[in-house]
């Protein structure tokens, strides 16, 4: 009997805590805003889900590119203290591929979010929605993908169809169940 009382002892104690912890307030800390929380949903899915208003063209994209990329990228995306961004399609069966984002990217709109959230490396997320777009529309030309007088916006951009979409295998990792 005495084991029984314990047990429960116990278990009202285990109750009561853990709706008191969770009634709580430890005095630290706030609740985030909305606007808070949306300054960091900024995710853009490969089909293009959540990809923002604006819209940039090539020509504006060779502008930002050789200001905000160049010193990295080079000047024509051909690689230097970054990575290279063109070239190598035809590579990534071979035993030395070449990844770029016109050889091995698969999901336009991907471009999209990496820019925008990581580059340019000094200042991230420093670029406009316009500027992404420009810069996007520019790699994506120099890679052969869109046209030189392309203008993309986020339908155009999610039309994309990369060349190296259907390459990738869905089940390569063993941690990821599908």
């Amino acid at each position: 009997m005495r084991w029984r009382e314990i047990c429960g002892v116990v278990l009202v104690f285990l109750i009561w805590a853990s709706s008191a912890q969770a009634q709580s307030t430890y005095g630290i800390g706030r609740q985030a805003t909305a606007a808070e929380i949306a300054g960091w949903n900024i995710d853009v899915g490969r089909d293009g889900s959540n990809l923002p208003a604006g819209r940039g063209s090539v020509s504006q994209g060779r502008d930002i590119f050789a200001q905000q990329c160049a010193s990295c990228h080079g000047e024509k995306g051909e690689g230097a203290i970054g990575d290279r961004l063109v070239g190598g399609q035809g590579t990534i069966g071979t035993p030395r591929p070449i990844r770029t984002v016109g050889s091995y990217w698969p999901y336009a709109p991907t471009l999209f979010d990496y820019i925008r959230r990581a580059m340019p490396q000094n200042a991230p997320q420093s670029l406009s929605n316009e500027d992404v777009y420009a810069v996007s529309a520019y790699i994506l030309s120099l890679n052969g993908l869109v046209r030189d007088d392309a203008t993309l916006d986020a339908k155009s951009l999610a039309a994309i169809k990369m060349p190296n979409r259907d390459k990738f295998v869905g089940d390569a990792r063993p941690d990821v169940k599908r």
